[in-house]
């Protein structure tokens, strides 16, 4: 298995975990599609231009971001603010799944895993 396919395996893996944490927790319908569509809000910063635009987008779309979320709604027993960082964090690896990562400032094609395209 080569890298490229071993650390999209891995991210699946994530994404499963956390279309699994939704679905024990009795979500809604509409919590799904905010796993699927949600977090990519971030790219309305990209209508003000592209270092805005990279801000806001890996603002929403960082692993680290995800988790402290996460991690604030467990410990202070707020599921809503728990599943929101679910939601980031699936959302994030299903991204890179397809290969859309973290966004640098000069042109949205351009990603810490490569260009898109």
């Amino acid at each position: 298995m080569s890298m490229k396919n071993l650390l999209k395996s891995e991210e699946l893996i994530q994404f499963g975990a956390c279309a699994s944490i939704l679905y024990y927790h009795n979500v809604s319908w509409w919590a799904y599609l905010l796993l699927f569509i949600g977090p990519d809000v971030g790219m309305v910063g990209y209508i003000i231009n592209p270092r805005i635009g990279a801000y806001t987008y890996n603002l929403l779309h960082h692993k680290g971001i995800a988790v402290a979320t996460g991690l604030a709604g467990f410990f202070t027993g707020s599921t809503l603010v728990f599943l929101s960082g679910v939601v980031l964090l699936g959302h994030s690896s299903m991204d890179r799944v397809f290969g859309f990562g973290l966004k640098h400032s000069d042109n949205f094609k351009n990603t810490h895993l490569g260009t898109i395209g």
